[in-house]
């Protein structure tokens, strides 16, 4: 017996087994019970209606990863439909957002449901590493944003 026939089904198991590993993670970090208890508040802001909704959909704008179709997708099993949109008063610095009065960012606009936007909440952690707050864009839209919350 070769070398190289004795690694090739020991290299397919590795492979196999990575992606099991792989698809483990995915599942345990965006759809598990497990690992991650949302804050009071996001259910109540989530089902509640406001001049923010519109019937039982939410703006939210991103300005990060989830400008990516395929990581929305991921997150939210949806293809969400997204709008160019500018927000006022703040600036990118790596994961977050800094007010800067002068300044603009740019990112995109979704449309959520109540669903989809837990399912946002909890890719971003709510309430550990980040929170959701309301502001306006540059057109004056009210939409939700996510911001770090201070390590401390």
């Amino acid at each position: 017996m070769s070398l190289l026939s004795r690694w090739i089904p020991r290299l397919c198991l590795a492979l196999v087994m990575a992606g099991i590993l792989g698809l483990g993670w995915l599942w345990y970090t965006y759809k598990s019970p497990l690992g991650y208890t949302p804050p009071a508040q996001a259910t109540t802001v989530s089902s509640a209606r406001s001049e923010l909704d519109l019937a039982d959909e939410h703006r939210v704008f991103v300005y990060g990863t989830l400008r990516w179709p395929w990581v929305r997708w991921l997150i939210t099993g949806d293809d969400l439909e997204t709008s160019p949109a500018l927000l006022r008063g703040f600036e990118r610095v790596g994961l977050d957002l800094e007010p800067a009065p002068q300044a603009y960012v740019p990112g995109q606009l979704l449309q959520v449901d109540g669903d989809e936007l837990r399912a946002l909440d909890r890719y971003e952690r709510l309430g550990q590493r980040y929170e959701r707050v309301r502001v306006a864009l540059a057109n004056g839209t009210p939409a939700w944003v996510y911001l770090r919350l201070d390590p401390q």
